[in-house]
């Protein structure tokens, strides 16, 4: 990777946490979950502990304590809770940091001889395309040119909710409320928001009649990721072999989830001859913004097939990712009324200084954002952030050779009352005015790290942190909410974490 191998021991020295004896453990001596990885494959398999991975790491970091050793099928890992150890390992990760590789979605990309994009590439390659991206995705100028047609959706969905409740709610004309369990809808609105500001267009989700196209691609998504972990494990071919009847529904899932975007690249096309063919200068969005497919064929720096591959990529992984987190923020702001209303009163105080302008609006209002924090914080959708070490490294006082990977647990870590005053408590608070009162431990710049960290970050961050806070700033303007059950949610592992079952919410108009 280009980078020297600092001689062993005066890299020791210098980040040697206190050993018993002074001594650092070796790599064996970690802690572990059993020796053989096909052993603890088939046991979890048997036990179905998949769908509670998030839930199976937090028992084992109780019973070993703050790092250990798992061995599963293909894969081994060394997982880690502590944000002392965190801000190590992210220290020891350069420039082209590593995560696991979903081989699946990898394999899917070869058999096809489809181009990878940045989630699935590493190196000097996955580099300089995430640096393109970024420009169009992360930088704060992109950010003001999307948020207007994220804001646009998220108004769309109020309306259409006004509509519902009005239609099918209960009490007095203009006070209706109506319980339901919205994921549908918030679905609905996670997939037209990713299309507008992705595709510049709008598929009219929320119609009384949703097209069967866009249904077909939210069942992909969801078939792609339900598929996912159960081949993670196994190596490149036997996926092909054993897994076969579930590699074909895998696969066929991407296929679709490709043809969603090949369709929204042929109509851009299609755009821009027929305004060439009128004859004007401004290309296929006619001068305005038009999303990020539209400035990336525009400036051409990305070849057609990586634009192809990241797109789908960004589509396919901010449905789910979206819709997820802010069912459950519905509940929780349903559950602590006092909170909800707090959150409420920022949010209208901001939104009348803000005339109307969505970037001002959400910068009024801080609480939105540790709205979004805290439900990440104890919901977190992916459930564990990984490196591999590009150098010998010491989590724990235990030596870690580089090419390990790490992952930082994140479900365990946002439970930890180690790490967080109460956690069990919903506080949007702990995160506003810089900080938490009560915090308990050093190195607190690593205690949020949902959308990962560093370079390689989610590289969809900026799209769904404002995306999220601007549908809850209008819902919580229209509608008061509250929760027909306040039972702790029981929730599940695909390759997300999920509710089991939806929470149902009740709405009422404001």
């Amino acid at each position: 990777v280009g980078f020297h191998h600092i001689h062993k021991s005066t890299y020791t020295i210098r980040v040697r946490k206190k050993g018993v004896d002074g001594q650092v453990r070796s790599f064996k001596e970690i802690p572990h979950t059993g020796r053989s990885g096909w052993v603890n494959l088939v046991k979890f398999w048997r036990e179905d502990r998949f769908r509670q991975l998030h839930k199976h790491m937090e028992r084992t970091f109780n019973a070993l304590g703050p790092i250990y050793r798992e061995h599963l099928g293909t894969q081994s890992s060394v997982n880690i809770i502590l944000p002392s150890d965190i801000g190590e390992l992210f220290r020891s990760e350069g420039l082209h940091p590593e995560r696991m590789t979903l081989q699946p979605w990898a394999t899917h990309r070869e058999t096809r001889h489809y181009s990878k994009g940045v989630f699935l590439k590493n190196g000097e390659e996955w580099r300089v395309d995430r640096l393109l991206l970024n420009k169009e995705v992360m930088m704060s100028a992109a950010v003001k040119r999307f948020l207007p047609l994220l804001d646009e959706v998220a108004r769309d969905f109020c309306r259409m909710m006004q509509a519902k409740v009005e239609r099918e709610g209960r009490g007095e004309e203009g006070k209706r409320s109506l319980t339901i369990d919205p994921s549908p809808d918030i679905f609905r609105f996670a997939l037209e928001a990713s299309c507008n500001v992705i595709y510049g267009e709008r598929i009219g989700l929320f119609s009384s009649s949703p097209s069967l196209e866009s249904q077909k691609f939210i069942w992909a998504v969801e078939q792609m990721l339900v598929t996912t972990p159960p081949l993670l494990y196994l190596p490149h071919r036997l996926l092909l072999r054993i897994g076969a009847p579930l590699w074909t529904q895998h696969a066929t899932a991407w296929d679709h989830i490709f043809s969603h975007a090949e369709a929204r690249i042929q109509r851009w096309y299609q755009r821009l001859s027929s305004s060439q063919g009128r004859g004007s200068e401004a290309g296929a969005s006619g001068g305005q913004y038009s999303g990020v497919l539209g400035q990336l064929m525009e400036k051409g720096q990305l070849s057609l097939d990586l634009i192809k591959a990241n797109v789908t990529e960004m589509m396919a992984g901010g449905v789910d990712t979206t819709a997820v987190p802010l069912q459950f923020a519905l509940f929780e702001l349903g559950r602590n009324p006092e909170v909800q209303e707090r959150v409420r009163q920022q949010v209208r105080a901001s939104w009348e200084q803000a005339g109307g302008d969505p970037q001002k609006a959400l910068q009024g209002a801080p609480l939105l954002k540790g709205t979004i924090k805290e439900i990440l914080r104890l919901y977190p959708v992916a459930t564990t952030v990984q490196r591999r070490t590009i150098k010998d490294t010491i989590l724990q006082n235990y030596h870690i050779p580089a090419g390990t990977l790490v992952q930082v647990c994140l479900y365990p870590l946002g439970r930890s009352a180690d790490v967080f005053a109460a956690p069990q408590r919903f506080e949007p608070d702990r995160w506003v005015n810089n900080g938490e009162k009560g915090q308990t431990v050093e190195g607190s710049s690593f205690r949020s790290l949902a959308f990962g960290f560093g370079a390689r970050q989610c590289v969809g961050r900026r799209i769904a942190e404002n995306e999220m806070q601007l549908l809850l700033m209008h819902i919580l303007l229209s509608f008061h909410l509250s929760v027909t059950s306040s039972e702790d949610i029981k929730t599940t592992c695909t390759l997300i974490l999920q509710p089991e079952t939806p929470p149902r919410i009740t709405f009422r108009k404001l």
